[in-house]
């Protein structure tokens, strides 16, 4: 008996060991994505070294804390910590800008939470709850706390404020709008089989022709950023976020360099119109992409409901054709007794 309690105990020690290794590697492979994606936003930054127009961890972490519970939020503090510390100005205003990068993700995990959001992102509000209260609004909470820091520390000047307050809520808000979709899409996506050589060949075009329509609309000296739509609705049309998800990181960063070298549309501008234009275009090229998607989605899946609907109602008509059949009933012939 004290030999099975023993080999009982042994075994809870064990699993909770490998449990708590797994959330220990989970933790680390967390803040290491962190890290990695804040260093390749940060080639974008134009304030002070570490104001980004792009910061894709914003994303990397909602999509964690959507996935994997609120719990992970300590490894998106590490993160945050980890990029911030090396940044400055000091370990006061490091710990603040850590709280906020920690809390932005965390209040866009509760508010998607609340109104019943779904990682498939294959319903029309769906895509409405990420676009709007994870990205443009939950954003706001790292953005304000961020740039308050940096001017209360005198990092900043107070003038400043806005124009650097608008660069951190676009970069913060670009991350969860363009890297979100592609990490939620990668974790449903599977390797298809059977798929046609055309059907290849339309998808390398279709990623080709999104990079080349990008490149002229954001390096013109005419404003025809419009013609990038034309190429996501043709993405969610025939691919769903699958497709659309990609085109809209390719779009993104394309304008996000396109506005950091102020060229193009972004010519001629300052800093805080650069800001505007740029979160107009990539707001517009997420939500168009996100709700064609879900549309297009939610008009298949209810195709397919149809469908076997259809088919149940025809094999249950199939089922009872014999039966009234020999139930029913058939006037005698003349002569012949009524049965």
């Amino acid at each position: 008996m004290t030999d099975a309690r023993a080999e009982t105990t042994d075994a809870a020690r064990g699993a909770r060991r490998r449990r708590y290794a797994a959330e220990g590697l989970r933790i680390a492979a967390v803040v290491v994505a962190y890290y990695l994606s804040a260093k390749i936003g940060l080639r974008q930054e134009l304030v002070r070294g570490q104001v980004t127009p792009f910061w894709p961890p914003t994303g990397i972490a909602l999509v964690v804390l959507l996935l994997w519970g609120l719990r992970m939020w300590p490894a998106v503090a590490l993160g945050a910590f980890a990029v911030n510390v090396t940044l400055g100005p000091s370990i006061l205003p490091v710990l603040a800008i850590t709280a906020g990068n920690t809390l932005a993700p965390v209040c866009a995990c509760l508010l998607l939470r609340r109104v019943g959001f779904r990682t498939a992102l294959d319903r029309l509000q769906d895509a409405l709850a990420l676009v709007f209260l994870g990205a443009l609004g939950g954003m706001v909470l790292s953005a304000t706390v961020g740039t308050g820091v940096l001017v209360a520390s005198e990092a900043l000047a107070g003038d400043d404020f806005w124009p650097t307050w608008s660069v951190w809520w676009t970069g913060d808000a670009m991350g969860v709008l363009v890297v979100a979709p592609l990490l939620l899409a990668a974790r449903e996506a599977r390797w298809p089989r059977g798929v046609s050589a055309w059907r290849w060949a339309e998808a390398v075009a279709l990623l080709g022709g999104t990079a080349a329509v990008s490149l002229v609309a954001t390096h013109s000296s005419l404003n025809l950023l419009f013609l990038v739509v034309p190429c996501l609705i043709w993405a969610a049309f025939r691919f769903q976020l699958a497709g659309a998800a990609p085109c809209v990181l390719i779009a993104s960063m394309i304008a996000i360099d396109a506005g950091a070298r102020g060229s193009g549309p972004f010519s001629g501008q300052d800093l805080l119109a650069q800001m505007v234009i740029l979160q107009a275009f990539n707001g517009t090229v997420s939500l168009t992409a996100l709700l064609l998607s879900a549309i297009i989605t939610e008009r298949n899946r209810t195709l397919r409901e149809i469908e076997r609907v259809c088919e149940r109602l025809t094999e249950a008509l199939s089922r009872l054709a014999p039966e009234e059949t020999l139930h029913r009933w058939t006037p005698p012939r003349p002569g012949e007794r009524e049965r």
